[in-house]
């Protein structure tokens, strides 16, 4: 895993959680775990990864994720064995 992606994973598994996370970067973290990523309607992405398929809202204007989808990607990846 390439170091960028290392650091974001450790800021999702920072407690409390963290307001700064680009969506940009998680979607990086999960292209590189293998995720695949399709646009929805509006600001939804849909994600497949693990087998499992997610729909995520993504924030707009702002490029930072909203807390509540970041604890649940975080727990999506600990319940798939994937942690900093």
């Amino acid at each position: 895993m390439k170091k960028k992606s290392q650091i974001i994973l450790k800021k999702l598994f920072t407690h409390p959680v963290s307001a700064n996370v680009k969506w940009s970067e998680i979607e990086m973290l999960l292209a590189e775990l293998g995720a695949e990523i399709s646009e929805r309607e509006g600001s939804r992405v849909g994600i497949k990864l693990f087998g499992d398929r997610r729909v995520f809202h993504r924030l707009h204007p702002s490029p930072n994720t909203d807390k509540g989808a970041i604890a649940s990607i975080r727990d999506w990846l600990k319940v798939n064995g994937v942690k900093p």
